[in-house]
C-alpha cells in the first residue's frame, strides 16, 4: 500500500484546527482556563464532557467515549471512516454540515469526496476517467514524484503527454459502498474492467501507472509498477490490467518515424523519451511482443528497429527471437547492448548524460541480420555544441524535455561517391521538421605527450592537464596553462584550474590570461572556445574507450601455434614437462612439478584442484611455485603476496575465471581464508554490501560477485595446516633432503658458467611455447568411462574429499592431452554436448602420483616430521648395529639428533615434540638431575616408511578388459 508521507500527517495535525471542526457541528464551546469545554457529538451528552486543548490542538472525551486525539481521529470518529480515508477528507478540505447527526457513524457507506469517475460513463470514458484520476493523484503525491526522480524521470512534461498516474487507494473512497446499489454496479464495472480485484481493493495500489493510449485516445492497457521498496514476499513489482495485453505504448512514434527503438519495459521507453529520443515504445516484457505490435509495425511501415532490452539471458534470448521474426516481416534489425546486466534505465542512471551516453550505445548498434551488412548510412548521434551546452548550464536552465538532438551523416567514402544517398531519420527529437545542420568541425593542431595535452592557437600555446578525469560529459575541469608574448616582447603566461562548462570560470580566466598576455579578451574567449570543442571530441574517444570491453585475448602467431600444437600432440608430452622443468633450473621434484603443472591445467574444469606447497623457510616451496606459474601465460594468472578478508569479493566477475590465483604465502592469506575456502568450493562468492546511490545519496544495497572455476596456488611453512584447506588442497612437500641440496648447490654453479648462460638463453624459448600451448588449451568435459572399475582407500572419512582429488586428477591429465584425443559428441535435450575420454595411460599417470601426494595427506605426520623419524631410525639403526645392543635399550638426547641430523635446534624441539606426543619416541629420564632422554619405537616397514596410498587399482587389470 502506498503510505502517506509522514509529514503531510504532522501538518495536518498541526494546521487542522480541531476548535474549527468542532464548531462545524455546530458545538458550543465554553472557555475554561486554557481549555475549552462543549458537549460531546459521539454520545448523548448532559453535561459538558468535551475537552479541546487549543495549544495543543488535541480533544478529549471525558464522558461515555472516554477517547480522544487530533484532528484526524476526529474525523475518523464524526464520519465513520478510516485513517486514510480521514486524511484524504482533510486535504480535501472537507468539512461536514452544521446538521450532521449526534450519533456517531461506526462505518459509513456514503462518499464523502467527489467521485471520481461519472456513474453514466460508459467502459472507455470509466478507463479515461480513472486514468485522469490516478493522473491528478500522482501531481498530488511527493512520494510518487521522489520515485520519478529517482528513476531519472523528472519531467512534468511526460506526466501530461503520457497521462502517468498513481494509485493510493483513494479511488474508493469517491465510490458509494457495495451495500448500495448504485455503489455494487459501479464496483462490478471496475472489477470487469480490472481497476479493481475481487476483494474490492485497487490493482494498481501502490503503483505507478503507465497507461497505454491509442492514437484514437482510448485506454487499451494499463501497467502498474510497485514504488514502495521493502514489499512482503511474493508480492507482485509489475501489474496490468486483466487479460491479453493490448495496443501499443506511443504509437505516434511508429506514425512519425520509420525507425523505433523498442524496449522490454515502459520505464526504459520513457528514459529513452527523456533523454531526447521521441521514436520509442515497449514491449510488455521479455515475452511481450504482441500481435499489436506487429500489426502497427505492419500498419504504419517501420523498417529499422532498434531491440533495447536487457543485456541479460532473458533479454538476450528474447531480443534474438524476436530479431528472426522481425527479419522475416523484412524489417532491419539492431541490437542495443548495454553493460552486462543492465538495462536502458540503469545505463542512463549510471553514465550521464543520458541523451548522449544513449546516443553512444545506438550508433553502435549491432546488427541482427545474417551474412556481411551491406553499405547503408547510419545515425550518428552528436550532443549539443559545446558553447550552447556551457552557457545552458551556466544560467541554470531548467527545461523537463532535453534539447533535441541533431542527427548527422556519417563521412562518405571517397570511392562511394556516386551511391545514391538514403534519408536518414533521426532517433533523438526534432522540434521542427526542418533538418539540423551539423556539428562545426574545428581542425585544431594538437600534440599530446603522456597525460599533458598541447594546443596551439597562433602565437599561443595552451597547455591542458586532467582530461582523463573527466569520464562524465557533464565535467571538463581541466588545468589550463597559456603561454605567449607580450607585445613588449616579453615572455608571458597564465595557469588556472577551472571547468570549461562553467561560463564565469571561462570569463575570469579569458580576463587574467588576456591582462598577462597584453592581448584583447575576446582573442582568449575564441581560443578557448576552440579549445573546448577539441577537448570535448578528444573526452568523448576516452569514455568510448573506457566503455569498451578489454581485449585480453592474445594473438599468437603461425609459428608460434604450431610449436606449442607439436608440443601438446607429443606422445611424450609428460616427459618434455619434466625434461623442459630441469632445463629451465628446476632440480628434482619430478612429482610436485607434474602436480603442479597438472593443477594450473585444471582451471579449466568446473571443479580444479588446489595446490599448496609446504616446507621449511627457505627450503625452495616459493621457487617450486614460480617454476610451475612461469609456465602460465600472465593472463591467466593472478599472484598476491597477501590478501585481505574482503579483497576477493570486490574483484570483477569474470576476473578470476579459469584462471590461477596464485599467494605466496599462506599465512599472508590467512584473513581471506574463508573466501577462498568458499570460492574452491561453491567456484563462487558473492556478498551484499551497503553504500551510496551516487544519483540519490540513499544508502542501498549492492551485491558483489566473482565467478569461477578458479586453481588455487599457494605456499606455506606452517606445520599445522588448518583441516579444512587440507581436506581441499593437494599438499606438496618438497624435499629437503641432503642429496637434494647438494643438487641445487650444483645448478646454482653451473648456471655461472658459459653453459649456464647457454641455458638461460633457451630457457625463455621454452618457456615461450608452453606459455602459448597453454593458451591453446580450452574448457572441455572429460568423461571417464572407467570410473565404475576404479577403486579407493575407504578406511576415513576425509577420503570422501580425497577421492575427489584423484578424480580430478585423472581428468586433468586427460585435459592436458586434449589434442591427442577425438572430440566426441552427444545430443541431449536437442543439444550437442562434447567432450574427451580418459585413457588407461591417464589412470596409470594419476595413481603414480597420487601414491605420494595423496599418500601423505592420509599421513598422520606432516611430511618434515616424518622426514625427522626416518632420520632418527637411520641413527638408531646405525648407533645399534656399532654397539651390538637391542633397539629398546638405546637412548639418545635431543642434541644426539641435532649433531646427526644438523637440524637447528628450534625446529627440533617442534618436530620431536609431535614424536613424542604420537608415541613414536618414548621420553626417559637422564642420569645428570633433570635432562631427558628418548627410546625410538618404530620400525621402518618394506616401503621405507614413506606413506602409501592404498585400495588404487591395479592398472593392468583395466588393460585387459
Amino acid at each position: 500500500m502506498a503510505r502517506i508521507p509522514e509529514h503531510e500527517v504532522e501538518r495536518l495535525k498541526r494546521e487542522v484546527s480541531v476548535e474549527r471542526l468542532a464548531e462545524a457541528r455546530d458545538i458550543k464551546l465554553h472557555r475554561h482556563g486554557a481549555d475549552l469545554l462543549g458537549l460531546c457529538p459521539f454520545h448523548d451528552d448532559r453535561n459538558p464532557s468535551l475537552v479541546i486543548t487549543p495549544a495543543k490542538n488535541l480533544w478529549h472525551c471525558l464522558g461515555a467515549c472516554n477517547m480522544g486525539g487530533t484532528a484526524i481521529d476526529w474525523v475518523m470518529k464524526a464520519q465513520g471512516v478510516s485513517f486514510r480515508h480521514a486524511v484524504e477528507l482533510l486535504r480535501a478540505d472537507y468539512l461536514p454540515l452544521a446538521a450532521a447527526p449526534v450519533q456517531p457513524v461506526k462505518q459509513s457507506t456514503v462518499p464523502k469526496l467527489p467521485p471520481p469517475v461519472a456513474r453514466d460513463a460508459d467502459d472507455r470514458t470509466l478507463l479515461l476517467q480513472t486514468v485522469d484520476y490516478y493522473s491528478r493523484t500522482l501531481k498530488q503525491s511527493p512520494e510518487a514524484l521522489k520515485y520519478l526522480s529517482s528513476r531519472g524521470l523528472q519531467s512534468s512534461e511526460i506526466i501530461d503527454r503520457f497521462k502517468l498516474g498513481f494509485a493510493n487507494r483513494t479511488l474508493g473512497y469517491g465510490l458509494e459502498g457495495k451495500n448500495r446499489v448504485a455503489g455494487a454496479e459501479m464496483r462490478g464495472r471496475l472489477q470487469e474492467l480490472g481497476i479493481l480485484r475481487k476483494s474490492g481493493h485497487e490493482q494498481f495500489n501502490g503503483s505507478l501507472v503507465i497507461p497505454v493510449i491509442t492514437p484514437a485516445g482510448e485506454v487499451a492497457e494499463m501497467y502498474g509498477r510497485k514504488i514502495t521498496a521493502k514489499l512482503r514476499e511474493g508480492t507482485p513489482l509489475h501489474l496490468y490490467l486483466k487479460g491479453e495485453h493490448r495496443g501499443v505504448w506511443n504509437e505516434e512514434a511508429l506514425i512519425a518515424s520509420k525507425e523505433i527503438i523498442l524496449c522490454e519495459a515502459l520505464i526504459d521507453a520513457l528514459t529513452f523519451w527523456v533523454a531526447g529520443y521521441r521514436n520509442v515504445t515497449a514491449s510488455y516484457g521479455v515475452n511481450g511482443f504482441t500481435a499489436d505490435h506487429r500489426a502497427a509495425i505492419e500498419k504504419h511501415g517501420t523498417e529499422r528497429v532498434y531491440i533495447a532490452y536487457d543485456n541479460d539471458d532473458a533479454g538476450n534470448k528474447a531480443a534474438a527471437k524476436l530479431a528472426e521474426e522481425l527479419i522475416e516481416l523484412g524489417l532491419e534489425c539492431f541490437r542495443v547492448e548495454f553493460p552486462k546486466g543492465m538495462d536502458a534505465n540503469a545505463y542512463a542512471l549510471k553514465v550521464t548524460p543520458a541523451a548522449k551516453s544513449l546516443g553512444v550505445l545506438i550508433n553502435r548498434a549491432a546488427w541482427l541480420g545474417k551474412g556481411q551488412r551491406a553499405a547503408a548510412p547510419e545515425p550518428e548521434i552528436e550532443p549539443l555544441p559545446a558553447e550552447a551546452k556551457a552557457a545552458a548550464k551556466e544560467k541554470m536552465i531548467e527545461d523537463d524535455a532535453p534539447e533535441p538532438i541533431a542527427a548527422t551523416m556519417p563521412a562518405t567514402d571517397a570511392h562511394a561517391v556516386d551511391a545514391p544517398t538514403e534519408e536518414v531519420f533521426s532517433l533523438a527529437a526534432e522540434p521542427e521538421p526542418a533538418t539540423a545542420a551539423p556539428a562545426p568541425t574545428i581542425d585544431v593542431p594538437v600534440e599530446i605527450r603522456g597525460e599533458d595535452i598541447f594546443i596551439q592557437q597562433g602565437e599561443r600555446r595552451y597547455r591542458i592537464r586532467g582530461l582523463h578525469k573527466n569520464l562524465s560529459y557533464e565535467l571538463l575541469k581541466v588545468n589550463v596553462l597559456v603561454s605567449g608574448m607580450t607585445p613588449h616582447g616579453e615572455s608571458a603566461f597564465h595557469v588556472d584550474t577551472l571547468d570549461l562548462y562553467v561560463a564565469r570560470q571561462r570569463s575570469v580566466f579569458s580576463r587574467q590570461a588576456a591582462h598577462e598576455l597584453g592581448l584583447k579578451e575576446e582573442v582568449i574567449r575564441r581560443d578557448l572556445g576552440r579549445v573546448l570543442m577539441k577537448l570535448e571530441e578528444l573526452q568523448d574517444e576516452q569514455i568510448k574507450k573506457a566503455l569498451e570491453p578489454e581485449k585480453k585475448e592474445v594473438e599468437i602467431g603461425p609459428e608460434e601455434r604450431a610449436q606449442a600444437m607439436e608440443l601438446l600432440r607429443d606422445p611424450r608430452l609428460l616427459e618434455r614437462i619434466v625434461a623442459d622443468f630441469a632445463l629451465c633450473g628446476v632440480v628434482g621434484e619430478e612429482t610436485n612439478k607434474l602436480v603442479g603443472y597438472l593443477g594450473v591445467v585444471s582451471r579449466h574444469l568446473e571443479a580444479p584442484l588446489a595446490v599448496i606447497v609446504q616446507s621449511s623457510s627457505a627450503a625452495g616451496k616459493s621457487s617450486l611455485m614460480e617454476a610451475v606459474l612461469a609456465f602460465l601465460p600472465e593472463e591467466q594468472r593472478v599472484q598476491y603476496s597477501a590478501m585481505t578478508g574482503q579483497s576477493l569479493f570486490y574483484m570483477g566477475e569474470q576476473d578470476l575465471k579459469h584462471k590461477v590465483l596464485a599467494i605466496v604465502e599462506e599465512e599472508g592469506a590467512h584473513s581471506a581464508a574463508y573466501a577462498l575456502k568458499l570460492l574452491q568450493s561453491e567456484g563462487v562468492l558473492t556478498i551484499a554490501s551497503t553504500g551510496k546511490d551516487p544519483n540519490t545519496g540513499r544508502h542501498i544495497t549492492h551485491q558483489y560477485r566473482v565467478e569461477g572455476p578458479v586453481m588455487i596456488f599457494l605456499t606455506t611453512t606452517a606445520i599445522d595446516l588448518d583441516e579444512e584447506m587440507l581436506n581441499r588442497c593437494l599438499v606438496l612437500s618438497v624435499n629437503e633432503d641432503r642429496a637434494q641440496t647438494q643438487a641445487i648447490h650444483r645448478v646454482q654453479r653451473e648456471a655461472q658458467t658459459v653453459e649456464g648462460l647457454l641455458r638461460r638463453q633457451d630457457r625463455a624459448a621454452v618457456l615461450a611455447v608452453h606459455r602459448n600451448a597453454q593458451r591453446l588449451l580450452r574448457p572441455v568435459f572429460v568423461v571417464n568411462p572407467y570410473a565404475p572399475e576404479l577403486t579407493f582407500h575407504d578406511s576415513q572419512t576425509r577420503t570422501r574429499r580425497d577421492h575427489m582429488k584423484y578424480l580430478t586428477l585423472i581428468r586433468s591429465v586427460a585435459l592436458l592431452h586434449q589434442h591427442q584425443r577425438p572430440r566426441k559428441t552427444v545430443q541431449h535435450n536437442g543439444r550437442a554436448v562434447e567432450y574427451i575420454e580418459v585413457t588407461v595411460n591417464d589412470i596409470a599417470v594419476a595413481n603414480r602420483l597420487a601414491h605420494e601426494v595423496l599418500g601423505r595427506s592420509l599421513d598422520e605426520l606432516p611430511p618434515q616430521t616424518r622426514r625427522l623419524l626416518l632420520a632418527v631410525d637411520e641413527m638408531v639403526t646405525a648407533e645399534c648395529e656399532r654397539a651390538a645392543m637391542a633397539r629398546s635399550d638405546y637412548r639418545f638426547s635431543r642434541r644426539d639428533v641435532r649433531e646427526a641430523t644438523g637440524w637447528g635446534d628450534t625446529q627440533l624441539k617442534t618436530h620431536l615434540h609431535r614424536l613424542e606426543e604420537l608415541e613414536y619416541l618414548l621420553i626417559h629420564r637422564g642420569g645428570r638431575g633433570q635432562s631427558i632422554v628418548y627410546e625410538l619405537v618404530f620400525t621402518r616397514q618394506a616401503d621405507g616408511g614413506k606413506p602409501v596410498l592404498g585400495g588404487l587399482i591395479d592398472v593392468e587389470k583395466l588393460r585387459k578388459k
